[in-house]
C-alpha cells in the first residue's frame, strides 16, 4: 500500500513537471485546426513534445527498423491513382509509429522463414496530401475522409504486399495498388485460388500481430485505437533524425 501511494506521488510529479516545462505541449496546447475542422500537429515542436509525453508515439523509419523491406513508395512517383507525384521526388524513406513498426517487423521475419517479404507502397501520410485526395475522389471506400483524417496521418496504417524473396517479384493478388474496384475488396470471391491464397496469407499474417484490414482495399491495414495517435502534417524532412 505505502510502495502504491509513493508510485502514485512519482506519477503525479513527473507529470506536473511535464505541464511546467511543456508550456506549449499536449497539456494545453492550441494545434492547428484544418478547413475540414480537424485538430492536427504541424509543428516539429508539438510532435516531439507528445513523443516525451509517450514514448508510444515516435515517428520511426520503417527501412532502418526492418532492413530487409523494400519500398515502392507510390506517391513519390508518378504511378498512382492521382497521376502525379503527392510526395516530394527525392522521398526514400517512410514512417510508422514505433508500436505499428514493431508489429510489422514480426510479420516480415514471419514471411521471412517462408521465403516471402513484404514491400510498403505507402505508409505515413501528411494530412495535407489527404485533403488532396479527398478532393478528387470523394469516396470513403477508397479515401479517407479528412474530417476525420486517416490511419496513414496518424502513422498506424501501411499499404502493402508479398514478395518472393528469391526473385524479389510480388506475388500474385486480385488487383494493382489503389484499384477502386469491388476486385480489391476484402471479401471478393470471384478470383483463382491461388490468388485468394495470397491475398490470406498477407490479411493473416499482418492481423496475428495485431494489424485490422480494411474492407475494400486488400493492400491497407492499420493498428486499432486510432484515437491514442494524433493526425500529423509533417513533412518527411520533419521526420528525419
Amino acid at each position: 500500500m505505502k510502495y502504491n501511494i509513493i508510485q502514485g506521488l512519482y506519477i503525479l510529479s513527473a507529470n506536473l513537471l511535464l505541464f511546467l516545462i511543456l508550456p506549449s505541449g499536449l497539456y494545453g496546447q492550441e494545434l492547428r485546426i484544418g478547413k475540414y475542422g480537424l485538430a492536427y500537429i504541424d509543428k516539429v515542436q508539438d510532435y516531439q513534445e507528445s513523443v516525451i509525453i509517450d514514448s508510444t508515439k515516435q515517428m520511426v523509419d520503417v527501412e532502418r527498423m526492418i532492413h530487409t523491406i523494400v519500398l515502392d513508395l507510390r506517391y513519390a512517383s508518378t504511378n498512382n491513382f492521382m497521376g502525379k507525384r503527392m510526395y516530394p521526388k527525392n522521398t526514400h524513406r517512410t514512417y510508422l509509429r514505433l508500436p505499428a513498426v514493431l508489429a510489422l517487423r514480426k510479420v516480415q521475419e514471419e514471411l521471412n522463414n517462408s521465403g516471402f517479404g513484404l514491400k510498403i507502397f505507402d505508409a505515413y501520410r501528411p494530412y495535407s496530401v489527404t485533403e488532396k485526395f479527398w478532393e478528387l475522389v470523394h469516396d470513403d471506400r477508397y479515401v479517407a475522409d479528412p474530417h476525420k483524417g486517416s490511419g496513414h496521418n496518424r502513422g498506424i496504417a501501411i499499404d502493402l504486399t508479398i514478395i518472393n524473396l528469391h526473385s524479389g517479384e510480388e506475388l500474385p493478388m486480385p488487383t494493382g495498388f489503389d484499384n477502386f474496384t469491388d476486385s480489391a475488396h476484402q471479401d471478393f470471391s470471384k478470383l483463382p485460388d491461388y490468388i485468394i491464397r495470397n491475398r490470406e496469407l498477407l490479411k493473416n499474417t499482418m492481423m496475428k500481430y495485431g494489424f485490422i484490414p480494411f474492407a475494400t482495399e486488400w493492400w491497407h491495414f492499420s493498428l486499432p485505437n486510432p484515437e491514442r495517435y494524433e493526425v500529423l502534417d509533417l513533412s518527411f524532412k520533419d521526420l528525419e533524425n
